[in-house]
């Protein structure tokens, strides 16, 4: 993949690949003392050297922050989960990554299972603006949904709140349940988050197929698996050939 004058310009126009990291998702980032490594950080550092170009982080918090920068053209590049809700202004590339959704409970609570949650008087808790508030603001037809400011801080709020459920990455969830007794997750999965990168649509059709293009041969070429192992990430799946 050899770009030209062009698709540099439209990925980088201010002559610097600025990539959004999104510090809520465990398994793509984390802080750093110098800003932010991971996943998502090593496949944007390999974009700007195959763009020929320098690189600079855009660090948030949150996905909906994320999701913002690229749309307001303070970021040229992200790392998002696809939806529908967010395909109307970025064009995504195929997944690179699988990752699941899961639900946590209290130890004394009767929910058992992933279709006892969306029950009238159950409130769930989500991270504001992430994939999985998405997909359960479409699919919860009964259910409550409780918003926390961040993934990482969901368990906090629904502990806070006291809500009925956490939903978030499994992982994330895991942590949490490993450091306050009385937790658990339920069996199984209620959504596969396919994350994937994605431009701004104003960028052009040839500048998100350099980008797609460049999500495969990572794919490929054993990068995202390797940065998986590098960062020492479980639970997640590379994504087949898109």
């Amino acid at each position: 993949m050899i770009p030209d004058s062009t698709i540099r310009a439209a990925l980088a126009p201010t002559g610097v690949l600025r990539a959004a990291i999104n510090l809520g998702n465990p398994i793509l980032a984390h802080a750093t003392a110098d800003g932010a490594a991971g996943v998502s950080v090593d496949l944007a550092r390999e974009l700007a050297r195959r763009l020929g170009v320098d690189l600079s982080l855009v660090v948030v918090d949150t996905a909906a922050r994320s999701v913002d920068a690229v749309v307001a053209d303070a970021a040229d590049v992200g790392f998002f989960a696809i939806d529908p809700a967010r395909g109307t202004e970025i064009a995504f590339t195929a997944p690179y990554v699988l990752i699941e959704g899961s639900y946590l409970v209290r130890d004394g609570s009767p929910i058992r299972a992933n279709d006892d949650v969306d029950r009238a008087g159950h409130r769930v808790v989500v991270g504001k603006g992430s994939a999985y508030d998405l997909y359960l603001t479409r699919n919860l037809q009964h259910a409550e949904i409780v918003r926390a400011p961040s993934s990482p801080a969901v368990v906090a709020t629904f502990l806070d709140a006291d809500a009925a459920v956490a939903a978030g990455v499994r992982q994330q969830l895991e942590a949490d349940a490993r450091t306050r007794p009385g937790l658990r997750l339920l069996d199984g999965r209620f959504m596969v988050i396919r994350q994937a990168m994605g431009v701004p649509k104003r960028r052009g059709e040839a500048a998100a197929a350099f980008v797609a293009g460049f999500v495969e041969a990572m794919k490929a070429e054993g990068v995202v698996a390797a940065a998986l192992a590098r960062h020492g990430i479980e639970g997640a799946s590379i994504a087949p050939a898109g």
